[in-house]
């Protein structure tokens, strides 16, 4: 059986990355140098799941930009695929594609997963908080899709 996998941990060093994203943009961690960035990781396009949390994300972009806080979210699909749905959904944050996984697994949110008692390997909801020195400030594990904004709005509150 294949390990859990690990997420980074708070006050550690977030991982470098540089991709391009669904509009061909290139984006690094570098630029965030000085906010706030929500860099979150997504099972899949186009679930129900996932289109709740991009949605929430969407709605509240302007309370999370009034907190300095800009958004990425990666998951393992295809630039094809998050163009679709960044139109469909009208996202105006960027998507990265990582269907090599190489960002995907730097972060530690790969590994082993169960659905009704089915065991395979899947990405693991996780969102990261990373300042603007790059340092990770909270980790959110399985933060639940469709209140999202809220759970790191009240984190921010309570920890600032």
């Amino acid at each position: 059986m294949a390990p859990k996998p690990q997420p980074l941990e708070e006050g550690t060093k977030a991982p470098a990355f540089k991709s391009k994203t669904h509009t061909g943009e290139e984006i690094k961690l570098s630029d965030f140098k000085g906010q706030h960035l929500l860099l979150y990781f997504y099972p899949k396009d186009n679930t129900p799941g996932c289109t709740k949390q991009a949605q929430n994300l969407q709605t509240n972009l302007k309370k999370l930009a009034a907190q300095n806080i800009a958004v990425v979210g990666v998951s393992p699909d295809d630039n094809d695929s998050h163009q679709r749905f960044a139109e469909k959904h009208k996202l105006a944050f960027p998507l990265l594609p990582d269907p090599d996984r190489k960002i995907i697994e730097k972060y530690g949110v790969w590994g082993e997963k169960k659905n009704y008692g089915k065991v395979y390997m899947g990405l693991q909801r996780t969102s990261f908080l990373i300042d603007g020195s790059g340092i990770i400030q909270h980790v959110f594990k399985r933060p639940k899709t469709n209140e999202h904004t809220e759970e790191i709005l009240s984190w921010l509150k309570a920890n600032t």
